[in-house]
């Protein structure tokens, strides 16, 4: 198994910044084999929504609605995820989740970490 466990969230307000940090602890056989390291969020009474991943192979891929304020990152050797957030809106406010999949089509979460963005 593997344990994700999320932290950074916090209330700011508009414009201001926060990092989410995602701990990846557990057996190696699942870590050595992450695919993919994904941030979902999502917000009171909408589905949740994919925002960013970071294939093995480095690439990135961003939801519109955070292209050119967020950014995933990875340190591979700590087994952390990480999601700079930038120029942040009150439309960002949700609870935002770690992902990550395997090659073995194997998929773990962290518990949320919340994100409250004021006016």
């Amino acid at each position: 198994q593997v344990q994700l466990v999320e932290s950074g969230g916090g209330l700011v307000q508009s414009g201001e910044s926060l990092r989410l940090s995602c701990a990846v602890s557990g057996s190696a056989l699942f870590i050595n084999n992450i695919n993919e390291r994904r941030w979902y969020r999502q917000a009171p009474e909408k589905e949740r929504e994919l925002v960013a991943r970071i294939h093995r192979g480095g690439g990135t891929i961003y939801v519109d609605a955070v292209k050119g304020r967020f950014t995933i990152s990875r340190d591979s050797a700590r087994n952390v995820v990480y999601l700079q957030m930038n120029t942040l809106k009150p439309e960002d406010t949700a609870v935002y989740y770690c992902n990550v999949a395997t090659t073995y089509g194997r998929e773990f979460w962290g518990q949320g970490t919340q994100v409250t963005v004021s006016s």
